[in-house]
C-alpha cells in the first residue's frame, strides 16, 4: 500500500489546481511538486489520522507556506504545533516545512483514511475509520 520512488502516488491538491507525487522513503514522506521536493516525517500519515479520529468532525485544512502563520484549529496549524506527537514541524527542511494542509490530506484520502473536500477554497477533511 505504501508508495515508493519507483511507484509514487500521483495526486492532486484538494482544490485540484496542482498535481504532485508522493512516496515513502524510510522515515521520510517525500512530496515532489515539479522540481521542488518537500520532506515530512512519514509518521505524519498515521499521526494525522489519529488526530482527526480524536477530533471527530470536519477540520479546515488551512494550508500555508512556512513563512506565513497558520490559521488556528486547522490541519496546517496542527502540523506545526508543539502539541503534536513530534512536538513541532512535521516538515523536515527549513524553508519548505509548510503546506502540510495541502499535501497530506490527498495522501490520507488515497489510503482510504480520510474524506477531503475539493472546493476552490476553505476545504476540510475528516477521518474515515479503516475497516480491518
Amino acid at each position: 500500500m505504501n508508495a515508493t520512488k519507483a511507484k509514487p502516488w500521483k495526486l492532486t491538491t484538494p482544490p485540484g489546481t496542482s498535481a504532485f507525487e508522493a512516496y515513502v522513503d524510510g522515515e521520510d514522506l517525500v512530496v515532489q511538486v515539479g522540481k521542488t521536493q518537500l520532506r515530512y516525517h512519514a509518521r505524519a500519515i498515521t499521526d494525522l489520522h489519529a488526530m482527526l479520529r480524536a477530533h471527530g468532525d470536519w477540520m479546515l485544512l488551512g494550508s500555508a507556506d512556512e513563512q506565513k502563520p497558520a490559521a488556528a484549529d486547522t490541519v496546517e496549524a496542527w502540523g506545526r504545533s508543539a502539541k503534536n506527537p513530534v512536538k513541532g514541524w512535521y516538515g523536515k527542511k527549513k524553508g519548505l516545512r509548510g503546506r502540510f494542509g495541502m499535501y497530506l490530506p490527498p495522501i490520507l484520502e488515497a489510503l482510504g483514511l480520510a474524506e477531503v473536500e475539493h472546493a476552490a477554497r476553505n476545504n476540510r477533511m475528516r477521518a474515515i475509520d479503516k475497516k480491518a
